[in-house]
């Protein structure tokens, strides 16, 4: 019996027969063997009179949106496939990145600090036979999801909101005036938002079982045991290219012991390794990486889980009348697990943008499509990715990946907070990042040669396009912020596009950072 099956299959939940049915869908993913589903239908024929304003499949993000939503007067329903309810792992999370919830008053300064249930400082970066980088105030916060949702669910039922829990998603029909959607006996409205995360069935039907470009496996867990700890680790890597991965960690402290995670960046290529093999290489390291015997520790949860990511993101729906949000959209970086912290740093440009988009009845799908722009500073991000991945073929030197890393942040600890800060909370600016390039290339001239080759010369002149577009975009969003007093009095449908390109100026650029 592996460690994998013998410490699964302790804990309550069926944790490894839930592990082999995530495992299934991996495989299907990289075989090429996943169906397209058809959710989505057109149809020419007027829907009449509407019961909803919007529709949001998905709850437990989109109660963000849809309590947001609700809050300014429109007639939300919301549709869960289960019981709305937070999981009990918690949320990391930057303490800066939560003053939306009190922005959008979703939650008081009380519920707040009740949502926190743990805070801890400094974190670290460490990469292989590199020294030790330590950083404060960033992830440092674990948010309570049982707590939060719970807070969110009263809130959005308080405001005159409809929960339909034990709902599931059948598919919808668009008409001229609205959508159908298939559930709960049907429900018409004037838009539908897609919250069911990275598989929902709708973005699968979009893509058209096209495979991901790049891939985040995480396995990991909450236990107890360990030596006491109250220090993070934000990124730490501290073996070689190991089945061609580069092996990363996390560690959080938790409320109810330790959160640990080991992740690595790749391709869907059909030999990539399954779940329950990266399971088993995670408890193989566990003990060295915290410094403890297997048998010490008692583990509480396990978690895992593959997150794709597409060079075609945002998704481009081809349909009216539905916005994709979250994990749906693909407006994530490749290098980041997207979901709450993804989710929490633009709620209120899509609550804004959505409420203007209702307002104005402006709802094609070109002008949706402006709720989701393109994000040149997440296009960058395309080449950190390859940079930290191994191809199934590619032959490195076995601390390639580690020696770049260690020789970049290296760079950006000179440079100081203002630099590393946003660059680790996904957030990434022209300038830091020029400052990097051109402080690495003095300091390290030869770590960038060994890339080339390992990312590819087309990846790298896409990155460029990136690169300068970041720099156009960082000077267009002061430009745009001049002309918000004399176009303060724009009608609804100019005024609703001028403030998506602000908007995309402001968080193409890293601007929302600030």
């Amino acid at each position: 019996m592996s460690k994998t099956e013998q410490i699964l299959s302790q804990l309550p939940g069926d944790v490894l027969n839930r592990l082999r049915s995530a495992d299934k869908l991996w495989q299907a993913l990289r075989q090429d063997t996943a169906t397209v589903p058809l959710v989505i239908q057109e149809s020419s024929e007027s829907l009449g009179s509407l019961d909803w304003d919007v529709v949001i499949c998905g709850g437990t993000l989109g109660i963000m949106i849809g309590a947001s939503l609700q809050q300014l007067g429109w007639r939300v329903a919301l549709l869960e496939r289960g019981i709305l309810r937070g999981r009990e792992q918690e949320w990391n999370i930057s303490r800066k990145e939560l003053e939306v919830f009190l922005e959008l008053e979703l939650l008081s300064e009380a519920q707040l600090e009740q949502a926190i249930a743990t805070e801890y400082n400094p974190a670290r970066i460490s990469f292989y036979q590199g020294r030790d980088f330590w950083i404060r105030d960033v992830l440092n916060i674990g948010v309570d999801p049982v707590f939060l949702l719970d807070a969110l669910k009263a809130k959005f039922l308080a405001a005159g909101g409809k929960l339909l829990e034990k709902t599931t998603f059948e598919g919808a029909v668009i008409h001229p005036d609205g959508v159908f959607v298939k559930a709960a006996g049907g429900l018409k409205t004037r838009l539908l938002i897609d919250g069911m995360g990275h598989f929902s069935p709708i973005v699968k039907q979009a893509r058209q079982g096209s495979k991901p470009e790049g891939v985040c496996l995480v396995v990991g867990s909450c236990a107890q045991g360990y030596p006491e700890n109250e220090t993070g680790d934000l990124i730490v890597s501290f073996t070689p290219i190991l089945n061609q991965c580069q092996y990363f960690w996390e560690a959080f402290p938790a409320r109810d012991g330790r959160t640990t995670y080991l992740f690595t960046y790749l391709d869907a290529h059909p030999e990539r390794p399954s779940l329950e093999f990266f399971c088993e290489e995670y408890l193989r390291l566990l003990p060295e990486y915290q410094n403890v015997e297997l048998s010490q520790i008692d583990f509480q949860r396990v978690l895992f889980g593959f997150f794709p990511s597409y060079r075609q993101s945002p998704i481009r729906l081809p349909w009216n009348r539905i916005l994709p949000v979250g994990d749906s959209s693909g407006g994530q970086s490749p290098v980041s697990f997207g979901g709450f912290g993804s989710m929490v740093r633009h709620l209120q440009r899509l609550t804004e943008g959505t409420h203007e988009a209702l307002q104005a009845d402006t709802l094609t799908r070109n002008a949706l499509a402006q709720l989701q722009p393109y994000q040149p500073n997440i296009g960058v991000t395309w080449m950190f990715q390859k940079a930290m991945s191994v191809g199934i073929k590619q032959q490195l030197a076995p601390n390639q990946i580690n020696e770049l890393l260690n020789g970049v942040f290296e760079a950006m600890s000179q440079l100081g907070d203002e630099v590393l800060n946003p660059f680790l909370q996904d957030v990434v600016q022209f300038s830091g990042l020029s400052k990097t390039l051109l402080l690495t290339s003095l300091t390290k001239p030869g770590l960038a040669i060994p890339v080339i080759p390992q990312v590819g010369l087309t990846t790298l002149l896409d990155w460029l396009v990136h690169y300068l577009n970041l720099g156009a975009y960082t000077g267009l969003y002061p430009l745009g912020q001049l002309m918000k007093q004399p176009l303060v009095k724009l009608p609804p449908l100019p005024a609703y596009y001028y403030h998506r390109w602000l908007e995309a100026w402001r968080y193409g650029s890293g601007g929302d950072y600030d």
